[in-house]
């Protein structure tokens, strides 16, 4: 059996499924007190995965923000924040983002076999770049970062990210904000794209609760034997 960290997928979206607008804007999918609990989320994990798309997109600092849970993790001999991790093909990634330049946790980048001279010449002061394989490899990266101790990963997209974790079977866990709008434009990114899924009509995700969080709605769902309620 692979031995990986347990693999938490979160993502919010809108009504119809998307995740972002198509314009240059960052569409704000929850509100104060699921952003809190995303927080409370992160500060229970190891590291947190994002995909280059989002890096450069969204441009997140992937950092826990409540100092109490801040506290906590040093309490526990742990850094403030978890490890962040980064996979890439081409590594069209500004060493000047929040992702590498705000905060003091590990950086990781998995990168393709083909891109790893040029990833090390520009990422090499401000990350750990390793070789994911041609094309990168989830399998590979999550059997590396369990090597590095990371025993609970969080996922938070983008959608080639989250599509690629499902296909696999490599998620144990997702929680889905569903946000109470629609987008309406096909142009904007979904939370995944086409795929042969394990899940479908004939074998469906097993739902564990449901609950109410202001104006959204999380969802959570078993994907694997080894889900942690």
């Amino acid at each position: 059996m692979l031995e990986r960290p347990y693999v938490l997928l979160s993502c919010g979206m809108s009504i119809d499924g998307y995740v972002d607008s198509p314009s240059d804007e960052r569409l704000l999918l929850s509100n104060s007190a699921d952003f809190d609990r995303v927080d409370e989320v992160r500060a229970g994990c190891d590291a947190i995965l994002v995909g280059a798309g989002t890096i450069r997109r969204d441009n997140p600092r992937l950092l826990v923000r409540d100092e109490t849970r801040r506290k906590a993790r040093v309490a526990r001999g742990e850094r403030p924040d978890p490890v962040k991790v980064t996979v890439t093909n081409s590594c069209r990634l500004d060493p000047e983002a929040s992702f590498f330049a705000v905060g003091d946790a590990d950086k990781l980048v998995y990168c393709a076999s083909p891109s790893i001279p040029n990833a090390r010449r520009r990422l090499g002061e401000v990350a750990t770049v390793i070789d994911g394989g041609d094309p990168v490899d989830l399998c590979r990266v999550i059997t590396d970062l369990h090597g590095r101790g990371v025993d609970r990963l969080m996922v938070e997209g983008g959608g080639t990210i989250h599509t690629g974790f499902l296909t696999a079977g490599l998620a144990d866990e997702l929680q889905l904000v569903v946000a109470p709008f629609f987008v309406g434009d096909s142009r904007a990114p979904r939370f995944v794209g086409d795929g042969t899924f394990p899940w479908g009509p004939e074998r469906r995700a097993n739902l564990t609760a449901v609950r109410q969080i202001g104006d959204v709605v999380l969802l959570r769902y078993a994907l694997s034997d080894r889900y942690r309620d």
